[in-house]
């Protein structure tokens, strides 16, 4: 079972697998590109929430992390699609790729954000977006996408729908650890929730939605009542400082998107795992530890039953967080 410093998630066969790399017994494997989403709207309270579901804890791979709606590229995401805002080209030199692989994550990001909450960041026209995708045709091309029984791009040419990549901000790249066996090297972006639209728990590796502000849901993070990856807190701690969801899509254009990679490397006698640029998730591991719990060999606080796995007032089930059909994707 996994454990936690905070609300950090440390799975236990951490220490092993990096000691492994340290000694050249491990050969890291190639990370999948994918894509997740922060939706974000502006919440009664004061400044942007943002939409986030909880991995169901029976999951082998953060189970009961909280985490936003994303998943791997699809090959087919490499198809030609109308597309409205930055052109591919102007998204290849934010992201520091080609043309062809900024389509891909970028097509992912709407496809996944749809597939997992329903939200869809397209429309009729360059400056239109769906009002609606509730409904049974909408649910099924929704569960022909997730069974890939049908490719995004012929989907949106189905509906005579364009894909609003200026809907879209670029704010973060993490790339999975090289200790780990499933990896990823994962854009994250922000985007308004369109008018009109609402979330819903579409995904069946969710057992939870809600809205949540930023500094809620890390301070939960802090009391080790929520659980969460890095990239998930780094994210939250940095929409913190914004006022509103415009402020925050104003400043994705400035958003430092080297990718981070933790680095593992032998001290003395310990395994130091670190996120260059993120000294709180800086750990030190005893080479003596098992991998059987927290850094130091101490249990965290989220393998026990606590204020996380009880509704509280940001987990009650409202008009856009309803549960939807099953489906879904890896996030």
């Amino acid at each position: 079972m996994a454990s936690t410093t905070n609300g950090q998630w440390y799975p236990p066969e951490w220490p092993d697998r990096i000691r492994a790399l340290a000694n050249g017994e491990l050969t890291p494997a190639e990370p999948r590109r994918a894509a997740t989403v922060l939706l974000l709207r502006d919440s009664a309270a004061g400044g942007p929430a943002v939409h986030m579901l909880r991995r169901r804890t029976s999951m082998a791979f953060a189970g009961g992390a909280y985490a936003y709606p994303g998943g791997s590229v699809d090959p087919r995401d490499e198809r030609p699609v109308t597309w409205a805002g930055p052109s591919r080209a102007q998204w290849a030199v934010r992201m520091g790729v080609d043309p062809a692989t900024a389509q891909t994550i970028v097509c992912a990001a709407v496809r996944e954000t749809f597939e997992e909450a329903g939200v869809l960041l397209a429309g009729a026209s360059a400056d239109t977006v769906v009002a609606d995708t509730t409904g049974e045709d909408w649910e099924a091309d929704r569960a022909a996408l997730v069974a890939h029984e049908l490719s995004f791009a012929d989907f949106l040419a189905r509906r005579g729908l364009v894909l609003r990549s200026d809907l879209l901000g670029a704010w973060a790249r993490w790339i999975t650890p090289e200790f780990e066996p499933r990896r990823y090297d994962t854009w994250f972006f922000v985007a308004a929730l369109p008018e009109g639209q609402r979330t819903r728990n579409a995904s069946t590796e969710a057992d939870r939605t809600v809205w949540i502000r930023p500094k809620e849901a890390a301070d939960g993070y802090d009391r080790g009542e929520l659980l969460m990856m890095p990239p998930t807190i780094a994210t939250l701690r940095g929409l913190q400082r914004y006022a509103s969801v415009a402020d925050a899509l104003a400043a994705a254009e400035a958003q430092d998107l080297t990718p981070v990679l933790a680095r593992a490397r032998l001290v003395g006698g310990e395994i130091e795992l670190s996120w260059p640029g993120h000294d709180e998730f800086t750990k030190h591991i005893a080479q003596t530890d098992t991998g059987t719990g927290a850094p130091g060999g101490a249990d965290g606080p989220s393998d026990r039953p606590g204020p996380s796995d009880r509704p509280g007032p940001s987990d009650r089930p409202g008009p856009s967080d309803r549960p939807g059909p099953s489906g879904g994707t890896p996030a």
